[in-house]
C-alpha cells in the first residue's frame, strides 16, 4: 500500500461538503441498538426510526408504530463544547438527560429496563 492510499477511509464527494449529515459511528449505534434489543425483549419497545440531517442524528424508539416515540436519543455535534452533544428526550419531548458521554445519557433508560425486567 502506498502512503497516499485511503483504504478504509470514508471520503466525501467533491462539491458536496455543504450537504454532509451527522450520523452515528459504529460504537454509538451498537450501544443504542443493544439497549433497543433489550427493551424489545422486555416488551417495552416494538419499533424504531432514525433520522439524519446536517445538524443532528436522531434515534427514536416506539412502543407502538402509530405513537409518538417513547424515547429519543439525539446527537448534536454543535453542542459538544457546551452542554454535551447527546440528549435523551422522553415521550412528551421533555429533556431527561444531557451529556458528553452516550452511556451516561442512556442511563435513565437502562434503569427503566432493570425496573421493567424486575416487575
Amino acid at each position: 500500500m502506498s502512503s497516499g492510499s485511503r483504504a478504509g477511509q470514508v471520503v466525501a464527494f467533491p462539491m458536496r461538503a455543504e450537504a454532509l449529515q451527522v450520523g452515528f459511528d459504529r460504537q454509538e449505534l451498537q450501544r443504542i441498538l443493544d439497549l433497543y434489543g433489550r427493551m424489545v425483549a422486555a416488551g417495552e419497545w416494538r419499533d424504531y426510526a432514525m433520522d439524519f440531517d446536517r445538524n443532528a442524528a436522531t434515534f427514536a424508539a416506539f412502543r407502538r408504530a402509530a405513537e409518538r416515540p417513547q424515547a429519543r436519543v439525539e446527537k448534536r455535534p454543535a453542542l459538544r463544547n457546551k452542554q454535551g452533544m447527546w440528549t435523551l428526550f422522553g415521550e412528551h419531548n421533555q429533556v431527561l438527560k444531557r451529556g458528553h458521554d452516550l452511556a451516561n445519557v442512556l442511563a435513565p433508560m437502562e434503569r427503566r429496563l432493570v425496573k421493567a425486567v424486575d416487575d
